[in-house]
């Protein structure tokens, strides 16, 4: 059998006799033409991601977007929260059903593993832009401050959970989580590896120091709408839901070495624990 034999055989039977997934297979054996559709898919995902959370930015802070999370036609509030709250919910279905490890297995079957990632970061990216585009506001004030030190301080402290979100994806493996190393790792003909459970920077303080700064971020403002506060409770509660189940993931994945660190450390709340080891020291 020749190489090219080889090339042209083998991801058909993996895909199953699709076309498309037998094109772009994830493969150390596929075309320079393949490894690069899959680049130039891997790089739209990423540019999606990084425009889209800028543009969140923007959307919670009322600043420097032409529409953000207080703007637009009001509507009544029974219609307008169920249309939030039904854009905020695709959102999570997505990102529950798609990041997990079964669907991940079952995915790759029509789509090669170097573009599974980037798949799941284009659709969560288009999913976060529609919901900022149909969001309907709800400008009712809850809170608002005057005093300008207290205002600017509060915008300080979004800003600061902006940080984090930003710094915590890139004390584990920013380019990796966002589907852009997979690609790169591709496009050069090697096998790609997961990044092995690290425990460094704020990863010492909180196990999800990305959905603090997540938190800190919806909460910390001087102008507290009815929408805002709504669009703040909804993430809130799905940053609990979805840590409870990553954590069950993150457990079958990396076993006693990632139990030991819960003991150790708290989800969400930068408070240190003690055990009885450092009791007794």
């Amino acid at each position: 059998m020749t190489q090219a034999q080889t090339i042209t055989d083998t991801p058909s039977e993996k895909s199953g006799g699709c076309p498309i997934h037998a094109l772009i297979e994830w493969n150390a054996t596929k075309s320079l033409g393949s490894r690069i559709t899959i680049l130039a898919f891997g790089l739209i995902a990423y540019a999606a991601f990084f425009a889209t959370i800028l543009y969140s930015i923007g959307f919670v802070t009322s600043f420097l977007v032409p529409k953000n999370i207080n703007t637009g036609e009001v509507g009544g509030l029974i219609l307008s929260l169920l249309i939030n709250g039904s854009m905020l919910f695709v959102f999570v279905v997505q990102h529950t059903i798609m990041a997990r490890p079964r669907f991940k297995a079952w995915f790759t079957k029509f789509v090669p593993q170097a573009m599974e990632r980037s798949v799941f970061v284009l659709i969560a990216s288009i999913i976060l832009a529609a919901t900022y585009f149909f969001w309907q506001p709800l400008p009712e004030v809850v809170w608002h401050i005057d005093n300008t030190i207290l205002a600017n301080g509060m915008y300080a402290i979004a800003a600061l959970g902006w940080v984090i979100v930003f710094a915590s994806t890139f004390m584990v493996s920013h380019f990796d989580l966002f589907g852009l190393r997979q690609v790169l790792v591709n496009a050069a003909g090697k096998d790609y590896r997961p990044v092995s459970f690290r425990l460094v920077g704020l990863y010492k303080l909180v196990r999800h120091p990305l959905m603090l700064g997540f938190i800190i971020a919806f909460w910390a403002t001087p102008h507290m709408s009815v929408g805002h506060l709504f669009f703040a409770i909804m993430t809130t509660g799905y940053i609990l839901f979805g840590t409870w189940i990553e954590e069950r993931d993150l457990v079958a994945a990396f076993g006693d070495s990632y139990t030991e660190y819960r003991k150790r450390v708290n989800g969400l709340i930068p408070i240190p624990r003690f055990t009885k080891k450092d009791t007794q020291s």
